[in-house]
């Protein structure tokens, strides 16, 4: 049962994240205590409703956000961590555009300050939180987004979800060859903003990319290595670096990080931007999944779908975004 302020979600679908990964293994700055169920972000519906409750109902659609719980048929969450899911999106989308979205959005406007006009660069442009970025950037009004991503097969997919220009992070010489096609893209200029869930040696390389009085947003490390930036190379050109932590916006503003969210409701329900959507799976099969993403052969996001669980045939399937597809593979 729900105490005050929670609600009980019967969850639908859940989002498999890379913070996931490190919750299991124990290396994520939050460990939940034994046992526990890991997940971070899910869509369903309000089943129960404790005392003090408010924006939600009892019967209402909703996307979920907790640090961790919501591989699960039945989810307990504070109620102002639940949105709204407006009836245009399905239970998959709005489970797709949460955790990422909300981390692009808040990277993009809050910790970057994009302006319209401004160029973009996305590293791992073809994971969650690098499709999630490169779409939004375009939405807000970004001038240039560039996808930074490994071999030809990310590199369709960065262009299918609207990157303007793609280069391949497997160059020779990462360190000068990323800086030297970024130039070619910007006529020598360089970028304004560079979307970094990667880490490793593609920080630094990224940080040679930037315009003067460019920003670097640090998410994470996803090529499993923290990277070192040399301060003195900040004031020589006039650049930023900063992090972003997005459940402390959570914790610390729920208000906004629901005003974020309505607003990327809003954009996806007029077409503007679409989760990419690789596979959905059964739940039980949550460590294939979760394999799939540490291995780096998981391409936007990876769905498990509670209701596609148990006795039957499911519904676990590869797909793309609707207006991008074009066959169903069983």
């Amino acid at each position: 049962m729900p105490g005050a302020g929670e609600v009980v979600v019967a969850v639908s679908t859940a989002e498999v994240n890379y913070p996931d990964i490190l919750v299991i293994e124990g290396k994520y700055q939050v460990r939940p205590p034994l046992p526990f169920s890991p997940g971070k972000a899910a869509a369903g519906v309000v089943e129960a409703v404790g005392n003090g409750v408010r924006g939600v109902k009892l019967g209402d659609r909703v996307t979920v956000q907790v640090e961790y719980g919501a591989y699960a048929e039945k989810l307990r969450a504070p109620a102002a961590n639940c949105y709204p899911l407006p009836e245009a999106l399905s239970f998959d989308q709005g489970a797709a555009l949460g955790l990422v979205y909300q981390t692009a959005h808040f990277a993009l406007l809050d910790r970057a300050r994009l302006k319209a006009g401004e160029s973009v660069l996305v590293l791992g442009a073809s994971g969650g939180i690098g499709t999630a970025s490169a779409q939004l950037a375009k939405a807000l009004g970004a001038g240039q987004v560039i996808a930074g991503v490994l071999g030809s097969e990310n590199a369709r997919v960065a262009r299918q979800i609207g990157a303007d220009c793609v280069v391949d992070l497997e160059i020779d010489d990462l360190r000068d060859g990323l800086r030297d096609e970024v130039r070619k893209l910007t006529d020598g200029r360089g970028v304004d903003i560079v979307i970094d869930p990667v880490g490793g040696p593609a920080t630094e390389a990224a940080l040679r990319c930037l315009a003067w009085r460019g920003r670097i947003v640090i998410i994470g490390f996803a090529a499993g290595s923290i990277p070192r930036i040399a301060a003195n190379y900040l004031l020589v050109k006039n650049i930023s670096a900063v992090g972003l932590q997005w459940s402390d916006y959570r914790e610390r503003d729920p208000s906004w990080v629901a005003r974020v969210q309505d607003q990327i409701f809003a954009l996806a329900s007029a077409g503007q931007i679409e989760p990419y959507i690789s596979r959905i799976m059964p739940l039980e099969r949550y460590a294939d999944a979760l394999s799939l993403l540490r291995d780096g052969r998981a391409q936007g996001k990876i769905i498990l779908s509670v209701e596609s669980s148990g006795p039957g045939p499911g519904r676990e399937r590869e797909t793309e975004p609707a207006h991008h597809r074009t066959e169903q593979k069983p």
